[in-house]
């Protein structure tokens, strides 16, 4: 009987023991999790102020999307849950969390479910469980410590239910899920997978997406198509199952295939992104200082932007209102740009028209089996070495073989052995194995472009093309880049002219020019035909075809100097050599300050410094700052007048440098402009001018040394006119912009000057062929 009692209680101590022992166990580890002592547990002021890094957006003026900035992995824009799609909550719902609005953050049924059946029949997590994974835990990959997170798990949910409405927890849920492809939050994966905004997903996208949260990798769309078909046919199954569409719509919609119109996100590709990366780094500045900077002239021009531009460095210039600088990574920002989402794709197209779909070829076919090529046959073979070995220098690799400590010959057999690459064509990226030496020649036979366009009244940039192709080519050639202005320098010379009471109509003489410098005579040559000179032609004549003997006469007239001060009030800020031969245009300068200079002309003489960004808001919505373009009268309204007469001639008259946007491109509306084309025809220039837009465009080598051989195909009249013509036709054709070719440039009040000087060539010239930029011309020293 004792015995029999014995074996009873033991049992029953067994019994209780096998029930209270877990029990117990559970007991101190929620405790201990409660406590921290399992490792960081999150304050309640920490869940209801979770840290999420959100990426900074760049809207154009039209609110579509540029671009975003982001840390890795963290390209997360928030969207409220009223702008999620009923489709997409329900299926969240059906297929991850059924008892979701029942539960207050554990589903004790789920759960014992999942442990009975080991996860064989669906997880126990609930959403509110897997919110609390995203937010606070990074993956375990032992038994133990994704034990202890599963015990945090259960607390951090209850407290999150305490903290959110069911609502915002599913709102939370999809802004925080990683769906791959830098796709971070609902708002992404939607714009990546399905090119749309989370409103307007389809049901069969929804539950695509879906189907990703239980593994993105295994249920990838992309990459296991099958794996992902299937998986959101289970969700659709799932959401008929519990009611929320019926059996018609799910059998319709499991026929499907899934569409994917995939759109990846990264900082190299997607509109603008020459624009988004300039915006980035001019609002990162730091405060410049001294010893940071090889020139004082760099320096100086970023301490007046520091000093003067709110947008220069604004992220260190303003604080959060914890006192720390905002980082434009992460905060969230919404950055309100100038640029036209239309008029931006269309500046881009242009480029990609002209370059890559002939001016490059043209260029490949040129130098085809040439020996030096591309570089010109004027150079020595010591001088084509020395340009190669300092592409070789201060390429990444190279400079980075360099700081190491490893010598030339080492570096040279690195650039000599073969690689695989991708690398860039316009009719897409070659997959290739070639040596970086050959890829360095490779890439210098590629011609560069800087395009801007901007409205001349408010200041606002429009389009924005830094080159080629972000990936491939980083340097930016609308602000970063500085080349010789050639031609298009040559309308500040005629400004004073005008300011002095001279007319276009006022006829100069074509005849040579001497300035004397010290013991040296100098003489620019002509670059017009024998019979013109010697004979007096007006000054709307001499701009039109770029004559050199009427630029040095105004040059002789009125000195260097002013002419200088003029274009530095006209919002030129590189420095103008004040001597003779700035009739060249040797300076060099920045697509962004000719552009900016010449809207002056179509502002009726006041000069409006280029605008690129109008507000910044944080993530709620709150603005943080305005921007407000900065103007000043630079020449008077008649002056300008008068220069837009002048510049007219150069698309009007048949000899004009830019007739062929009449004759080729059939334009009627009223376009004032200037080619240029450098020595060597290293540069090729335009920049046209409308009642209310002012575009500019540079083509050119990386290298000085890299051209066309001849001047035909190397003027600006054949480089880069063509892009302005092809953005032109497009803004024109866009009726939704409101430019039109009927707009017409307004006369000031009272304006009386007789302007009607006739093209003098009208009866002696074809109006069907181009008179080509001369460039500089002879140089004759005496």
């Amino acid at each position: 009987m004792k015995q029999t009692r014995s074996k009873f209680f033991k049992f029953i101590l067994f019994f209780w023991g096998i029930i209270c022992v877990p029990i117990l166990f559970f007991l101190i580890m929620f405790i201990l999790a409660g406590s921290g002592k399992l490792g960081y547990m999150p304050r309640i002021e920490d869940l209801e102020n979770p840290k999420i890094n959100l990426a900074t957006l760049i809207l154009s003026e039209d609110e579509e999307v540029l671009g975003s900035l982001y840390t890795r992995n963290q390209n997360r824009t928030h969207v409220e849950f009223e702008r999620l799609p009923k489709n997409l909550v329900n299926a969240i719902i059906a297929s991850e969390d059924i008892r979701f609005y029942r539960h207050s953050g554990i589903d004790f049924k789920g759960t014992l479910r999942a442990f009975t059946y080991l996860g064989k029949r669906g997880g126990g997590s609930t959403i509110t469980q897997q919110l609390a994974k995203l937010l606070f835990h990074d993956p375990s990959s032992t038994f133990w410590g994704r034990f202890k997170q599963k015990v945090k798990e259960y607390i951090i949910a209850v407290n999150l239910e305490k903290s959110y409405t069911k609502e915002e927890i599913i709102a939370l849920y999809f802004n925080q899920y990683d769906f791959l492809y830098n796709a971070v939050g609902i708002n992404s994966a939607a714009q990546i997978y399905f090119n749309a905004l989370p409103d307007s997903l389809k049901i069969e996208e929804s539950a695509v997406l879906v189907g990703m949260a239980q593994n993105p990798s295994l249920f990838n769309p992309k990459t296991r198509p099958e794996n992902a078909l299937n998986k959101r046919n289970r969700v659709l199954k799932q959401m008929e199952k519990y009611g929320y569409i019926t059996e018609e719509i799910r059998d319709s919609l499991i026929k499907l295939p899934i569409k994917l119109d995939f759109q990846p996100v990264s900082h190299n590709v997607g509109p603008a992104t020459y624009f988004r990366e300039y915006i980035k780094r001019y609002m990162t500045y730091n405060k410049p200082k001294r010893k940071n900077y090889s020139n004082y002239s760099s320096f100086k021009e970023d301490s007046t932007a520091w000093a003067d531009d709110p947008l220069f460095g604004w992220c260190n210039k303003n604080k959060k209102p914890d006192g720390n600088s905002y980082d434009i990574y992460t905060d969230g920002l919404r950055i309100y740009t100038t640029i036209n989402y239309k008029m931006q794709l269309y500046a881009e197209e242009a480029v990609r028209v002209h370059l890559g779909g002939t001016l490059q070829e043209e260029f490949f076919a040129e130098k085809k089996g040439k020996k030096r090529a591309p570089f010109s046959k004027d150079l020595t073979n010591e001088q084509v070495d020395n340009i190669i070995k300092h592409s070789i220098r201060w390429s990444d690799r190279g400079r980075s073989l360099y700081n190491n400590g490893v010598s030339w010959d080492s570096i040279y057999k690195v650039f000599k052995t073969p690689v695989p690459m991708s690398i860039f064509s316009w009719k897409g990226n070659i997959d290739t194995v070639m040596t970086r030496l050959d890829s360095i020649l490779y890439y210098k036979h590629f011609l560069h472009t800087g395009f801007m366009s901007m409205d001349p009244k408010t200041g606002a940039v429009k389009a924005y093309v830094g080159g080629l192709n972000f990936r491939h080519f980083k340097y930016d050639h609308v602000t970063q880049g500085k080349r010789q202005a050639g031609s298009t320098f040559k309308p500040f010379l005629y400004i004073l002219a005008m300011q002095e009471g001279y007319t276009p109509c006022y006829m100069a003489p074509v005849n040579p020019v001497r300035f004397k410098d010290n013991d040296t005579i100098w003489e620019p040559r002509s670059t017009c035909r024998a019979e013109d000179r010697g004979t007096i032609k007006p000054l709307k004549w001499g701009l039109a075809t770029s004559e050199n003997y009427i630029s040095a006469f105004l040059v002789d007239r009125f000195k260097p100097q002013p002419i200088a001060d003029i274009a530095y009030k006209m919002g030129i800020e590189s420095y103008i050599d004040p001597v003779p031969s700035m009739i060249y245009g040797t300076s060099d300068m920045s697509v962004k300050e000719m552009v900016g200079a010449f809207a002056t002309f179509a502002n009726k003489g006041v000069h409006t410094n280029p605008i690129f960004v109008t507000r910044i808001e944080d993530k709620y919505g709150n603005i943080l700052a305005t921007f407000q373009p900065e103007s000043k009268e630079a020449i008077s309204e008649q002056t300008a007048f008068l220069m837009l007469n002048l510049m007219r001639g150069v698309v009007d008259y048949n000899r004009g440098t830019a007739h062929r946007l009449r004759w080729k491109y059939e334009f009627t509306a009223e376009m004032a402009g200037k080619t240029g084309t450098t020595n060597n025809h290293s540069d090729g220039w335009f920049i046209g001018i409308t009642p209310n837009l002012v575009s500019g465009c540079w083509v050119g080598a990386e290298d000085r040394s890299v051209h066309f051989d001849n001047i035909r195909q190397g003027s600006g009249t054949n480089m880069a006119l063509p892009i302005f013509a092809e953005y032109m036709e497009r803004v024109y054709a866009d009726s939704t912009l409101g430019i039109t070719q009927d707009l017409k440039f307004e006369a000031p009040p009272g304006f009386i000057i007789d302007l009607d000087c006739s093209d003098p060539d009208q009866a002696t010239t074809s109006p069907n062929e181009d008179n080509i930029d001369g460039g500089y011309g002879y140089i004759g020293i005496y």
